[in-house]
């Protein structure tokens, strides 16, 4: 039985990963936090009812910023494989949190790769790297594939692009198996609201069941490559299976506008949305309601914004037999209907409304 060893296990990707580890006969051990509140909602909503729900995830409390407690849990657990999935995740708020976002972002993963040089496990333990399309920043190239210039232009993307060459370097100089996924923007039900997706998606449920007022946005014409966090996780684990160790892109291929996002979901939603004025002063309204329930705000628009970004899958499909199972479309609509479930519920407690009925087989709601 293999063994492997999660950082993040808490957040959407996690989750998943947890779940597709746990299915392949895994032992499974999880870093997470220690929070005043409870951490672990995603993992143990997804795992629920599962065939691997009994097995478990053995959970360790730990953190990024400290070395010490790091080097602890890799020695307690001899991992066969490490998956570097924690971090400050959030784009926006590295702006305002550029010292922490690379403490744990940069310094977090090569604190992971120095351990495992420390604890003897070169030859023995596999190491994923979580990379983003962010360190492309202003691409010069479109569609963006693993050889294209990195232009970083956000902190985030900075503190990723530090951990991504320590990760190469750790490869190249000490015969590590380490690799790096240079994923794109994955959504799913279990992502944060606080990402433009779910924020959309949860934000428009509330607004349809008189929850909100309306969803605030930034910028509407940002382009990006967007995929299902299930699909993606796949592509972590097929990684650390090859004979070699490479870094590869891993994207839908096909980009399209948070304009576009939140028409589909409107959409599904049965709103008829109508668009007036420009920039920031840019308003929708439902047409079915006369109501307003989308609003540009200039508070939410990054010092730097990317306009578009796309990346290409080939040496993926190629290498590792990876293709994405899960449209676009579908995609949303699962995040849709999970968050349409969720609203109807809160806005029916007082009066005891039956709940939604379950429209999605891959919802883990």
């Amino acid at each position: 039985m293999k063994t492997a060893l999660v950082t993040g296990i808490t957040g959407q990707d996690g989750a998943y990963l947890a779940q597709l580890l746990l299915d392949k006969g895994y032992e499974v051990h999880g870093i997470r936090r220690r929070a005043s509140r409870r951490t672990a909602d995603r993992l143990d909503q997804l795992l629920a009812g599962s065939a691997t729900a009994a097995t478990g995830v053995h959970s360790h409390f730990g953190d990024l910023t400290d070395a010490t407690g790091l080097a602890r849990i890799v020695q307690e657990t001899m991992p066969d494989e490490i998956y570097n999935l924690a971090g400050q995740s959030h784009v926006g708020i590295s702006f305002e949190t550029a010292e922490y976002t690379a403490n744990v972002n940069a310094l977090g993963a090569l604190r992971l790769l120095e351990t495992i040089r420390a604890c003897g496990l070169t030859g023995k333990t596999r190491f994923y790297q979580a990379s983003t399309s962010e360190m492309f920043g202003l691409a010069t190239q479109t569609p963006q594939v693993e050889t294209t210039p990195f232009r970083p232009r956000s902190p985030y993307a900075t503190a990723k692009l530090h951990a991504h060459w320590s990760t190469v370097n750790h490869r190249e100089a000490y015969g590590l198996f380490a690799c790096s996924g240079i994923l794109f923007n994955h959504e799913s039900p279990l992502r944060d609201e606080t990402f433009v997706s779910r924020k959309i998606t949860r934000g428009l449920a509330r607004v349809k069941f008189g929850l909100a007022d309306c969803v605030r946005l930034g910028n509407l014409e940002a382009r990006r490559d967007w995929g299902h966090a299930k699909d993606y996780v796949r592509a972590l684990w097929l990684m650390l299976q090859q004979p070699t160790a490479q870094d590869y892109v891993i994207a839908s291929g096909r980009q399209r506008s948070v304009r576009e996002f939140v028409l589909l979901v409107a959409q599904l939603l049965g709103m008829r949305l109508e668009w007036e004025g420009e920039g920031v002063n840019e308003v929708a309204f439902d047409a079915n309601t006369g109501k307003k329930v989308v609003l540009v705000d200039r508070r939410l628009l990054r010092p730097i914004d990317l306009p578009t970004l796309v990346g290409d899958p080939s040496k993926a499909q190629r290498q590792l037999g990876w293709t994405a199972q899960i449209g676009f479309d579908e995609m949303v609509a699962e995040m849709v209907a999970a968050d349409e479930r969720l609203a109807h519920r809160e806005a029916g407690v007082a009066v005891g409304r039956p709940p939604l009925p379950s429209t999605s087989p891959n919802s883990p709601t």
